[in-house]
């Protein structure tokens, strides 16, 4: 015997099919709205917040109008996105950046000129200005 609790779930699904799966760029709209409503009050949304996120992020990754921007993700170093989101955060520039040496040599590293990566001695420096967890850039 089904649960009347199974009922209720199905009837809201069939109100808000985007929930479980999203099939048009609609009701990706709708789920966004949705999720910025149901992260107001988090601790009680959880449960509904875990579930659309899935959802969310099954359609980013298959839909067509984010194919050009999941190649470009892809295709780029995990490190070196996340220093440049850093970056963006705290509105730096390439010289407000000394761990990593001078101006030339942070631009060559964020661009991959050169064969230039982040090293181990630069990441422990970032990790210590930034106040993150080394696992940020691998």
């Amino acid at each position: 015997m089904i649960s009347p609790a199974v009922d209720q779930i199905r009837d809201a699904l069939a109100q808000l099919p985007f929930l479980a799966h999203i099939e048009t760029p609609d009701d990706y709209e709708r789920a966004l709205e949705l999720m910025d409503q149901l992260v107001d009050d988090y601790d009680a949304n959880k449960p509904l917040i875990e579930i659309l996120a899935v959802s969310i992020e099954r359609w980013e990754d298959h839909a067509e109008e984010f194919s050009d921007f999941n190649a470009a993700v892809a295709g780029t170093d995990r490190g070196i996105a996340a220093l440049k989101t850093l970056m963006a955060q705290h509105g730096l520039g390439v010289a407000d950046l000394p761990e990593l040496g001078s101006k030339g040599n942070v631009s060559k590293i964020l661009n991959g000129v050169d064969g230039k990566k982040l090293t181990r001695k630069h990441i422990e420096a970032l990790c210590k200005r930034f106040g993150v967890s080394p696992a940020l850039f691998f």
